[in-house]
């Protein structure tokens, strides 16, 4: 199974949806699944990594003080 965060599992999950009949919007379904699965909040972050990785930045790294 793919690594949580790289969109990978999201898109196996869309695409198996676009098959079934009933299913009019996949992308839609999918992100209400994963918001339920993994709250409002992780979700936000999962797709805003996502959208960096897509983007070519690196995500800066923080380190604590």
């Amino acid at each position: 199974m793919a690594k949580v965060g790289n969109g990978d599992r999201f898109k196996n999950l869309e695409k198996r949806l676009a098959k079934k009949p009933y299913v009019r919007n996949p992308a839609g379904l999918a992100a209400a699944i994963g918001r339920r699965k993994y709250g409002k909040e992780r979700f936000a972050q999962l797709a805003a990594e996502g959208r960096r990785e897509a983007s070519g930045d690196k995500p800066e790294r923080r380190t604590r003080v």
